[in-house]
């Protein structure tokens, strides 16, 4: 009788979970540029016959997305930053793809450092998470050695015209509300170093895993492995790792109904736009309902090109089998990361290595 109470009571919260919608006061218009600065390249990308270019310049546009609600001096000198630091990823990723054996300590040094650095200055999610998928796009990415300068210049552009929109954007929003204070720098050993080195860890054995299963590009199972371990709490991660499966699957159904349309460059920049006004409306008040929208924009942002080439649903099944992965795996780190014991051994090792190398 115990067990069947603590099912209903764990069945009923998990339900109230999943139907509670958040309150939000994100204006619109930031919604709105955030579909610019990842649309406008497309359409470019388009208007020259090179989808494959505006996908990559997209991309780099995402860093739209860590605007923080600062002054005016601080929102743009973060941005800027941020933008090197994605176009750094980008590169890295794609220079490891012609290393083989260095792929998963790239990406675990990326993943740590990005973390550590997302931790120390308190940037706001989506965290180090699209700067993990820069690098983990670009390592499963067919480039050429002698193509990297082109596709990382597309990319940094991409990462310019973000900038542009969000001064603009600056502009008018700090015309009608006051910026928020400036965050202090967080320097608690634990949230800077020991977390950022777990979760490195973390998405690294993800990527080894995809590399060991011959998954074919496989980015989405560190990408997603990354988002889920990203959770303030266990229990946090339990119910992102569950909302972002749910929200796959029925994302599944929507990809499949957009790709059954008559598609042409045109029509993917202008869904793609569509998808990403959605998603930034809604992912603050519903993680499973954005996480619908997310699907199709993330299989259209990296594999829109090679959407003429197969069976549509092979790709999306792969993409569907590769975010379940992903997400158990970073359920799994999660583990790891909030278990006192394991933080405690680990913690220890990590300050005996920081005094010996003082």
């Amino acid at each position: 009788m115990r067990i069947f109470e603590r099912t209903t009571r764990f069945l009923s919260e998990e339900w109230r979970l999943l139907v509670t919608v958040r309150p939000s006061d994100r204006p619109w218009q930031m919604p709105f540029a955030a579909a610019l600065s990842s649309g406008l390249p497309l359409f470019v990308g388009a208007w020259f016959g090179h989808l494959d270019y505006g996908l990559v310049s997209a991309l780099g546009g995402q860093v739209f997305l860590y605007l923080p609600p600062t002054p005016l001096h601080h929102r743009m000198a973060g941005l800027m930053a941020l933008a090197f630091v994605m176009t750094a990823c980008y590169a890295l990723g794609a220079m490891s793809r012609h290393l083989p054996l260095a792929t998963v300590p790239v990406v675990f040094v990326l993943t740590t450092l990005v973390t550590m650095l997302c931790r120390f200055y308190r940037v706001a999610p989506p965290g180090p998470l699209f700067f993990v998928m820069a690098a983990s796009i670009a390592i499963y990415a067919p480039t050429p050695v002698v193509e990297i300068p082109l596709m990382v210049g597309l990319l940094a552009m991409g990462t310019i015209l973000a900038a542009v929109v969000a001064f603009l954007y600056s502009l008018y929003t700090l015309s009608r509300r006051p910026p928020e204070p400036i965050p202090p720098p967080d320097a608690d050993f634990d949230v800077v170093i020991l977390e950022p080195l777990i979760i490195g860890a973390s998405v690294g054995v993800a990527m080894a895993i995809a590399l060991a299963l011959q998954m074919e590009r496989a980015y989405w199972v560190p990408t997603s492995c990354l988002a889920v371990i990203q959770g303030v709490s266990l229990r946090a991660v339990w119910t992102r790792q569950l909302h972002r499966i749910l929200g796959t699957a029925l994302g599944m159904v929507l990809t499949v109904a957009i790709l059954s349309l008559p598609l042409d460059p045109w029509s993917i920049a202008a869904v793609m736009m569509a998808l990403a006004f959605v998603i930034e409306t809604a992912i603050v008040r519903h993680y499973a309902f954005a996480a619908i929208f997310i699907t199709p924009l993330t299989i259209l942002l990296a594999d829109a090109t090679a959407l003429g080439h197969g069976m549509p649903i092979d790709l999306i099944t792969a993409r569907f089998v590769d975010i379940c992965l992903g997400s158990v795996l970073g359920l799994i780190g999660a583990v790891v990361l909030h278990s006192p014991r394991c933080r405690t051994a680990i913690g220890g090792v990590i300050r005996r290595i920081a005094a010996t190398a003082h």
